[in-house]
Order: structure tokens, then C-alpha cells, then sequence
């Protein structure tokens, strides 16, 4: 599973960085996304709706999330 780490990163940065991996997905493959920004959940979540895909989002530590993409 590819990693995307976004740690620091602000909006839309995160994703813009998980769009540029999408591309490159086939059916059933998963990215994980890090990222230690709120808004940044909310984002992919809307990122993945619009592509239909899917999303896990787990806060994994106090402030920090990975969020699972899949195909």
C-alpha cells in the first residue's frame, strides 16, 4: 500500500497529493494518507465521494489521522 505522508501540510495540498496517486490506482488498491490536520479528513472525504471511492478515517494519536483510500 502506497503511503502518503502530509504531515504539516494544509489544505488543499493533502489532496492534491492523493488526487496525483488516484490516477495511478486500479481497482482494489489502497492508499494511506497521514496527515495532522482536521480539515484535511474532511477534504478527502469529499475528495473520495465525488471519485467513488472509498475512505476509513482512524485518529491513530491525539491530533493525527490516517486516512485509508480505496478503489
Amino acid at each position: 500500500m502506497k503511503k502518503i505522508d502530509c504531515l504539516g501540510d494544509m489544505c488543499p495540498v493533502p489532496v492534491m497529493k492523493l488526487q496525483r496517486e488516484t490516477r495511478k490506482m486500479k481497482p482494489g488498491e489502497r492508499v494511506l494518507l497521514i496527515t495532522d490536520h482536521s480539515c484535511t479528513v474532511k477534504s478527502v472525504r469529499e475528495f473520495c465521494a465525488g471519485m467513488q471511492m472509498a475512505c476509513v478515517c482512524d485518529e491513530v494519536m491525539n491530533g493525527v489521522w490516517e486516512i485509508t483510500v480505496s478503489r
